[in-house]
């Protein structure tokens, strides 16, 4: 077989990588559970005419079909892979909601498809970490503004570099497009969404060509992208644009809210950036994206929003509002940086040193002992001389080297860092906290 081509855009880390990777969803979950979130986990496939039904993904939505099916069919019941995690659960909802108890908080990590150019810290196979809080009829406001505090809570465990959540609100946008004129509202949102991306000069030309903006209105619309606080302030350089609009009024009134929240739990969490609108069509309200500090080139790494009308079916309604780490986006950036390390390379904490090959089973059951009290343990691959043996330790980091006891004499254990070898039990040694399993830091 000769060697394979690696497929761009489906990450496989290293071992190592994983045990971080691992790591660092370990200590997310902790944090949506400390919050009161519920484990989910939905199918990988969804029909294709609800992946389809919001937000413009028809490009980035891979398809699932039979090998033996007839080219170009398009069945009914056409499948695709979810390009996120909000869609699937809408879907769950719907279909659960007479086994449900509302309002319902779930979260749930696992790992979805997305047709794109592969990039660093962008994928077409990735894992996110989602929470989403959903109501029937109507979801009190003050969800929006605890979506950001869990995630704050969440980044504020992991050896990374400070987060910021960058929040704002549909409602602000769309009203403050209303009160100058434009008709198209949405159109205007997308466009103003691609600010970072094409710098505005562009988005104004686009705003006259498909909005239907004039060049005095485009400005406008700059303007209000330009505003950015850390405070409440956003509202005086909101009103100074002279543009008045009730539903302008309601988004400010809401923003407020959570920024306020903010300011309360974490200053410097959260800041108001009226450029955020967030390109998938079922936002309706607050909106988040989230940059790491010292990679704002990159964009957001945590984002979502409030959505009113993705879960609905003939007269019922479920309101709610959720928030999304691309676990995989960060980690590739982090790691394409060496910006995380882990103390070894593998789980093993103590490494059973093999005198000769009929040893083995003795060796075994030490190794029984160790792993009986939660002690990551590996007995030798082979009966070779000790310092051999104790080379195969030092190059996976493994911090320990048992030595069974020979003729009678009580076995020892050496810390191969230090070289400090002292007599030992398998029944009772342990090991330091920090030594019993792999510890994850950040540079």
């Amino acid at each position: 077989m000769s060697k394979p081509t690696p497929i761009s855009g489906f990450p496989e880390w290293l071992p190592a990588q994983r045990m971080i990777e691992q790591n660092i969803v370990e200590r997310i979950r902790a944090t949506f559970e400390l919050y009161g979130f519920a484990p989910l986990e939905t199918r990988a496939v969804e029909p294709l005419d609800q992946l389809l039904r919001k937000g413009e993904t028809s490009k980035e939505v891979y398809v699932l079909r039979r090998l033996q099916e007839e080219p170009g069919a398009q069945s009914a019941d056409s499948l695709g892979l979810h390009f996120d995690l909000t869609v699937p659960f809408a879907r769950f909802v719907l279909e659960n909601s007479g086994k449900l108890q509302f309002p319902f908080r779930r979260y749930q990590i696992q790992k979805v498809w997305r047709g794109e150019r592969p990039q660093e810290g962008r994928y077409r196979e990735f894992l996110q970490a989602d929470i989403d809080v959903v109501d029937r009829d109507d979801l009190p406001f003050h969800y929006d503004t605890e979506m950001p505090l869990v995630i704050g809570d969440a980044f504020a465990s992991l050896p990374i570099p400070p987060a910021t959540i960058l929040v704002n609100n549909r409602k602000v946008c769309e009203g403050f497009y209303r009160g100058l004129g434009l008709d198209d509202p949405d159109q205007v949102l997308r466009t103003v969404d691609k600010l970072d991306k094409i710098g505005p000069e562009k988005v104004a030309a686009l705003l006259v060509e498909t909005a239907g903006a004039t060049d005095a209105q485009a400005r406008a619309c700059l303007e209000l992208a330009s505003i950015s606080t850390a405070d409440a302030s956003f509202v005086d350089a909101v009103r100074a644009l002279g543009v008045d609009n009730p539903l302008l009024d309601e988004g400010l009134e809401e923003l407020v809210r959570v920024v306020e929240a903010g300011v309360e739990h974490a200053p410097g969490l959260i800041r108001a950036e009226l450029k955020i609108a967030r390109g998938l069509d079922y936002y309706t309200g607050t909106v988040y994206e989230t940059q790491l500090q010292g990679y704002e080139r990159f964009g957001s790494i945590c984002s979502g929003g409030r959505y009113e009308n993705l879960a609905t079916a003939g007269n019922e309604r479920f309101p709610g509002v959720g928030i999304s780490i691309g676990v995989s986006r960060m980690l590739g950036l982090l790691f394409g940086q060496n910006a995380l390390g882990v103390s070894r390379s593998v789980p093993t904490c103590v490494v059973v040193a093999l005198p000769a090959e009929e040893l083995r089973p003795a060796c075994d059951r030490i190794a029984r002992s160790l792993r009986s009290r939660g002690i990551s343990t590996e007995v030798a691959p082979s009966a070779a001389k000790f310092g051999k043996q104790i080379r195969f330790a030092e190059r996976r980091g493994i911090p320990y080297v048992w030595f069974p006891g020979a003729d009678g004499a009580a076995d020892t254990i050496k810390d191969i860092r230090s070289g400090d070898q002292v007599e030992a039990d398998a029944s009772t040694w342990q090991p330091t906290a920090g030594d019993l399993t792999p510890v994850v830091s950040g540079s």
